[in-house]
């Protein structure tokens, strides 16, 4: 009796291991068809792991409407990648912070695009254009209308060089008819160009948004004058050769979610959201902000994707890019392939 009992025991604890164990073996499924598969449980696989890529941009709507867009429109989620913002004053500093390793991408305008043609950055998109430039000048400038431009010889003007500043005075000094000789031309920073102009220290400057506004702001009797040239006022998104090199699917990622941003943000019926996204990541007033969708020509998708197959992107770039020679400060002509990286622009429009 005994042994029988030991006997059944065993054969119990056996059964038991074996129901526990249901879990870990295959279970044969019928499916509608009738016919039959073998299923294993799984778990779930982890999402893929977010790229971090760290964004340079300056705090003005032409640098901000379309990442803004494609960040809070959750495309570049969509792309699993995980955007890091951060603020700079203008091209130059931005490329520098990508030569020391902080940044990854950045917008530039058109003055940094020189820095590019001469081979330190490489350009994955293009963001807006513009064929007039602006300058803001004082009373003590003596000038009120384009016409008067002339009156700017030997007068004090501030600019920023290296930027789209630098080339906004050389228009103008071509429009009046003269040339830096004819000034006293002040080389300073933004920030320094605003208290500049507020403190009266100079009689002129070449400023963009949001420092032209500041002036305007606080400067009285201050008039902005816009004035047409022959010049190609460009802005771009960059990267260094070496991150390119090294990360391109991450560059077609990302040039994709900021395509669908620009998209949307690009047609009119659309600026009031994109203005509401700009002042609130630069506690502006909105209202404010609205003068600033009319600086440039806001590229679309389409928009970019037509003039690449029709080469008249080639073209604005060639001429941006004459404007440099005819300045010095580019030396000699450069094949636009070696610095715009046309095949991920192609790539992420599919």
């Amino acid at each position: 009796m005994k042994k029988f009992l030991s006997v059944l025991l065993t054969l119990c604890m056996v059964v038991s291991m074996g129901a526990c164990s249901g879990n870990k073996t295959p279970v044969e499924t019928t499916n509608p068809s009738g016919s039959t598969s073998t299923e294993t449980s799984k778990t779930d696989p982890k999402p893929p792991e977010k790229t971090k890529v760290n964004v340079a941009y300056m705090p003005n709507y032409a640098s901000l409407w379309g990442v803004l867009t494609a960040m809070d429109k959750g495309y570049f989620e969509e792309e699993s990648l995980d955007i890091t913002l951060w603020e700079f004053a203008d091209g130059p500093s931005e490329i520098a912070a990508m030569e020391g390793g902080s940044i990854d991408l950045a917008y530039i305008g058109h003055g940094a695009h020189k820095l590019c043609i001469n081979g330190q950055a490489q350009i994955f998109l293009p963001s807006s254009v513009h064929n007039t430039d602006r300058i803001i000048v004082l009373p003590s400038s003596g000038v009120k209308t384009v016409e008067e431009l002339p009156k700017l010889k030997g007068k004090k003007i501030a600019f920023n060089g290296g930027s789209s500043s630098e080339t906004a005075l050389n228009g103008a000094l071509k429009v009046a008819g003269l040339t830096r000789d004819d000034i006293k031309g002040y080389e300073m920073d933004a920030t320094n160009m605003v208290a500049a102009m507020v403190s009266g220290n100079v009689d002129a400057c070449t400023a963009w948004n949001p420092y032209s506004n500041q002036i305007m702001e606080n400067c009285k009797d201050a008039v902005e004058l816009e004035f047409a040239t022959d010049a190609v006022n460009l802005s771009s998104w960059i990267c260094l050769p070496s991150y390119a090199a090294k990360n391109k699917d991450t560059l077609v990622k990302f040039t994709r979610a900021l395509l669908k941003g620009m998209e949307f943000a690009a047609k009119e019926e659309n600026w009031p959201y994109v203005v509401e996204l700009y002042a609130k990541k630069c506690a502006k007033d909105p209202k404010g902000c609205e003068v600033e969708t009319a600086d440039a020509q806001w590229f679309s998708s389409e928009d970019i994707k037509t003039k690449i197959h029709d080469k008249s992107m080639d073209e604005l770039y060639k001429r941006q890019q004459q404007m440099f020679i005819d300045g010095g400060a580019v030396k000699e002509p450069v094949d636009l392939s070696k610095y715009i990286l046309f095949d991920v622009i192609k790539e992420a429009l599919g």
